[in-house]
């Protein structure tokens, strides 16, 4: 299983994220996944730029692979306007670039004043979406009057040698059959091995990719603290994700979160069997790539301690 970084685009500013995966680089990640937000989950995390903006000096920066851990393609930016973005991505980074997608969460999707659609309606959208940008990256003139998508006499002209690979994020059965249906690989959060065998057994082929969230600090009490206050929102169960609209809500539910729930959810503190022990967890489940992501502002420390005392205990 390869190791990858998670750039927290919700906690950290461009300059940082790029200054992040420029030491995940230099730790030995083989990859980066980065988060493609409107908002963050609440305000302590307190950032969300652009992801299009820092993609392109992320690939003046490192030479690793980079995957959107996801950009929702439907309500909020035109699938038409996606694919110009990611065929753009893909040229700078020399064919390193992965479109993640998803069907969104309201949080960052109803910024328009668009209606936010039932999930059946949203996952009906992504697959017209996915199926318009892989024919815009063709580079050929498109029309397509579709269900939920127009597009008149779009081509987009800087495409790269290869089709941008399009993984689709899942989380439930019907979400899980249209990334073996559409996808040239799936994404998901989480070591649920369930989806990533459903995933298969619907004829998915393509590399399943998942997310770690750890913090580590000098002691497991201020790890903890550290992971409670800026990711509480991890602790919320169901679909409220997806419903929530703004960081306010996000807030106001993750009250329902306690400091125990966060410390059996995220490995936390100085412990490295723990993390190594959560890696596995991961590999057993069937997932091909694993993406790292360290909360809090430790993140030179963190590097350190995983090249040196983590990794040496992973054997997957």
């Amino acid at each position: 299983m390869k190791l990858g970084y998670f750039l927290s685009s919700e906690e950290h500013g461009p300059r940082e994220l790029v200054r992040n995966a420029k030491m995940a680089e230099e730790h030995g990640f083989e990859s980066l996944w980065i988060s493609d937000h409107y908002h963050p989950w609440n305000d302590e995390q307190g950032q969300s730029p652009f992801v299009w903006g820092t993609i392109g000096a992320l690939s003046e920066t490192v030479s690793l692979p980079i995957t959107t851990a996801v950009t929702c393609p439907t309500v909020r930016i035109h699938p038409a306007v996606i694919a110009q973005a990611a065929a753009t991505a893909a040229v700078q980074t020399e064919g390193r670039f992965v479109l993640g997608v998803g069907s969104g969460e309201a949080l960052n999707e109803h910024v328009l004043g668009d209606r936010w659609p039932s999930a059946d309606v949203r996952l009906e959208m992504l697959e017209e979406a996915i199926g318009l940008i892989r024919t815009l990256h063709q580079g050929d003139e498109v029309t397509h009057h579709g269900k939920h998508y127009t597009v008149e006499n779009a081509r987009v002209y800087t495409v790269p040698e290869r089709p941008v690979p399009i993984y689709v994020s899942a989380f439930g059965p019907k979400a899980v059959r249209l990334a073996a249906r559409c996808g040239d690989g799936y994404v998901s959060v989480g070591p649920a091995g369930d989806l990533v065998e459903k995933y298969r057994a619907e004829g998915g082929r393509g590399p399943a990719q998942s997310g770690l969230k750890v913090c580590y600090a000098a002691s497991e009490e201020d790890a903890v603290a550290t992971a409670h206050r800026v990711w509480p929102n991890d602790g919320l169960p169901g679909e409220l994700a997806q419903v929530l609209p703004t960081p306010k809500h996000f807030e106001q539910a993750s009250e329902l979160v306690t400091p125990e729930m966060i410390a059996k959810a995220i490995p936390c503190g100085p412990d490295p069997e723990k993390y190594a022990e959560k890696v596995k967890e991961f590999a057993e489940a069937g997932f091909d790539e694993l993406h790292v992501q360290q909360i809090g502002p430790q993140q030179q420390e963190f590097f350190e301690f995983w090249a040196k005392e983590v990794v040496p205990l992973i054997d997957v």
